[in-house]
């Protein structure tokens, strides 16, 4: 697909100087006042980039500042047990991100001396950042120009400068990629970055934006046409799957209850849950009564007695849709060897990390 003339040489070069100008002047006067704005500390600024990648702001503070707290630095966190540093996590999703940031303290502590990186390249080259989290951390911490481009970038610019090629796209990415670092201020990237994802939180939204409040108004092709709801352009539609779950929440006569840990390349991966099993499809309450989809269990468990069946749960991932069944029920542990299950105190539950999800029941 062709660029539109907006996006000729001519027309950014008339934009290259007011737009930054503008846009700092306008965040300047209206920043949210954030804990990892206040420093150019690449670690926090690193923690407070992921946590917020699939998480709003007034969701995710809390998160960042319970999680600093316990690990303050790079060496904090790589000392500490992954269990740990799940346990955290839990309740802010993408488990592999948190499972990430671990590797990547591993690999600080070992080829870095425990100091963060302070090159592009090499902070790239960590596990589970990629080139937005690396230009936002060396623009924040260090200064370098490298513009940061994340969902709210691509909506400021597609509907300012009306560019229908869709974002999801090789060519999108490209295209995208380099206007936001021609425009971006060299002197000022950290700023520049800054005001570029604040005005698109909280101004350039992707449901009713305030325009009338917009520095950018004046130049912007979607509020000159009124099109603000054609931009940004996606080609994809996410596919959903469905996948059907039965937790089984077991006691014993001696109060212990049971989990298991998933080990599998999954949702999920390396968190706690109750004994499992899943179908292709949901049960009837006549064939959970029956008990034979469950007979897995009885490798581990004897005398499965079921003692009240939970209404279905939808619970919604980027990918998937889980409708999740949770069961109560009493039976004897057979304790076999090589278990897959871990016997705790029913009081204990909550020590261990588990998925929104499965701590919502436990709760």
């Amino acid at each position: 697909m062709p660029l539109p003339h907006r996006l000729s040489s001519n027309y950014v070069i008339t934009y290259l100087m007011n737009f930054s100008e503008q846009l700092i002047n306008w965040y300047l006067l209206n920043k949210r006042e954030l804990p990892w704005r206040g420093t150019s500390d690449p670690y926090k600024i690193w923690i407070s980039e992921i946590i917020l990648q699939q998480t709003r702001v007034n969701q995710g503070l809390s998160y960042y500042e319970r999680f600093i707290r316990r690990f303050p630095d790079v060496a904090a966190l790589s000392d500490a047990d992954e269990d740990e540093v799940l346990k955290y996590w839990q309740g802010l999703g993408y488990y592999s991100r948190a499972r990430n940031l671990h590797a990547a303290a591993h690999t600080i502590t070992s080829a870095y001396n425990g100091i963060f990186p302070t090159d592009y390249q090499s902070v790239l080259k960590l596990k589970g950042i990629g080139e937005y989290t690396a230009a936002a951390v060396c623009s924040f911490a260090y200064g370098l120009p490298y513009a940061a481009v994340d969902g709210n970038v691509y909506r400021v610019l597609s509907r300012f400068f009306g560019i229908e090629t869709p974002i999801d796209s090789n060519g999108g990415k490209k295209v995208f990629s380099e206007l936001a670092q021609e425009l971006l201020d060299k002197k000022r990237p950290g700023l520049h970055n800054q005001a570029m994802m604040d005005l698109g939180a909280t101004v350039c939204t992707p449901s009713s934006p305030t325009c009338n409040e917009c520095p950018l108004q004046d130049g912007c092709y979607a509020f000159a046409n009124r099109s603000w709801t054609n931009f940004p352009v996606k080609k994809q539609k996410t596919k959903q799957r469905n996948r059907y779950f039965y937790y089984f929440h077991i006691t014993g006569k001696n109060g212990k209850t049971y989990l298991h840990k998933r080990e599998k390349n999954d949702i999920w991966k390396n968190l706690y849950e109750l004994p499992l099993i899943e179908t292709e499809r949901e049960l009837s309450e006549e064939e959970i009564q029956e008990k034979f989809a469950f007979q897995p269990l009885e490798t581990e468990f004897e005398n499965l007695q079921l003692k009240k069946v939970h209404p279905t749960i939808k619970h919604i991932l980027s990918h998937q849709h889980i409708y999740a069944c949770f069961i109560e029920a009493e039976a004897n542990y057979r304790k076999p060897e090589n278990s897959v299950f871990l016997e705790i105190d029913e009081s204990k539950t909550g020590d261990y990390a588990v998925s929104r999800l499965t701590e919502i029941f436990l709760s």
